[in-house]
């Protein structure tokens, strides 16, 4: 069972920054599409860049950022590098963004 937000539970500030600066991650529509691109599973850098149609050195700064804020996860494979949505938390919070805006 969820617990449901109170405006009597407010989080700390620090916490309501990495908040907001999680949100301004998702405000590029780049990182949106790279994100998409990621949702039936992981995926090259090359395979994302050809999927979008947009140049490698993008998509690589996009991961770049996506990666630091725990978003997307990297698996090696020999010199080959993966990407994937780190958990079922990044897709639902994609998702009910996608449902608010299609309402």
């Amino acid at each position: 069972m969820e617990e449901k937000l109170t405006m009597s539970v407010v989080p700390d500030l620090e916490v309501l920054f990495e908040l907001a600066d999680l949100f301004k991650v998702f405000g590029d529509s780049t990182r949106l599409r790279v994100m998409y691109a990621l949702f039936d599973g992981e995926l090259s850098v090359t395979a994302i860049a050809d999927s979008l149609g947009m140049e490698q050195s993008t998509i690589s700064h996009q991961l770049r950022v996506l990666r630091q804020n725990k978003l997307v996860r990297v698996r090696r494979e020999g010199k080959q590098i993966y990407y994937a949505l780190d958990d079922e938390h990044v897709e639902k919070i994609i998702q009910m963004g996608l449902d608010h805006v299609l309402e």
